[in-house]
This record gives structure tokens, sequence and C-alpha cells, in this order.
């Protein structure tokens, strides 16, 4: 059984929505999975190794100019000191094209971030204009199943 922990920071809802989407994708996928659900501000990012996670994706918004979401700073510097080695992760998140060069930059702090504590990314992420549609839906259906062939 795979322990999947699916976390996401919303202000519209896009965001849940994406994660919304991923977990229809892992409930599908004919693999017994153990998952969980919550939102980023309410997860310590210590936890994550002492409840023996698998796959960790994280659904995080770019907010203003590249800007992390407020809710998500605490999880993003606790990140700093804790070795996820082991686990596999994935990000995809929300952002809006209309900031140009901050479009999801959020997307890949956290992929840097996660890689610094020893994670191993096991997908491309995936960077979405807003709320997702159907072309979105699909880039991460691939996104799901590129994680979990990991296992």
């Amino acid at each position: 059984m795979i322990k999947v922990r699916v976390m996401f920071a919303t202000i519209t809802g896009n965001n849940e929505a994406v994660a919304n989407l991923i977990i229809d994708d892992l409930n599908a996928a004919p693999t017994d999975i153990d998952l969980k659900k919550e939102q980023i501000e309410l997860v310590d990012a210590k936890t994550i190794a002492k409840d023996n996670v698998d796959l960790l994706i994280l659904v995080p918004y770019t907010f203003d100019l590249g800007s992390i979401p407020d809710e998500a700073l605490d999880f993003y510097e606790d990140l700093a000191d804790t070795d996820l080695t082991g686990i596999v992760f994935g990000v995809a998140g929300s952002g809006d094209d209309f900031y140009g060069d901050d479009y999801c930059t959020a997307v890949d702090t956290f992929e840097t971030r996660l890689l610094e504590t020893g994670a191993s990314k096991g997908a491309d992420s995936v960077k979405i204009n807003l709320y997702p549609d159907a072309a979105d839906a699909e880039y991460l259906q691939t996104f799901t199943q590129n994680l979990l062939a990991k296992f």
C-alpha cells in the first residue's frame, strides 16, 4: 500500500480543484493507496517523515509577483530542517499567466525546497493557469500516473 498525502493551499478554490483531480486519478489507479488530503497550513513538515509517507503531492498557488502562499510559509520554512529522504514528491499548482515571468513560480520554489530535503522528484511539475480545464486534467492524469510508476 502506498501512503499518499495531497496537500494544497487555496483562496479561490482553484488549487482545491487541482488537488481533487489528482485525488480522483489516485483513486482510479489499480493500486492500494492510503490517501490523506489536507490544507497545507494545517501540516507540520516534520510529521511527513514520521508518518511514513511514501508520496507527497503539493498543490500551491503563486501569489502576487511570485510569492508562495502566506498560509504555506511555515510549512515551507520548516522543510529547510526536514529530511524527506526516501519520499517521492510531485508539485502541481496554479497561477495567473498575467504575471509573466512570475507565473506559477511557487511550484518551482517548492520543487527546489523538496529536492533540498532529500526527497525524490517523481514527475515533472504541472503549472495551471487559474482554474483547471480539460487539458489540465489530462496533464494531471499523466502527472499522477508518472508519480505512481515510481512504486
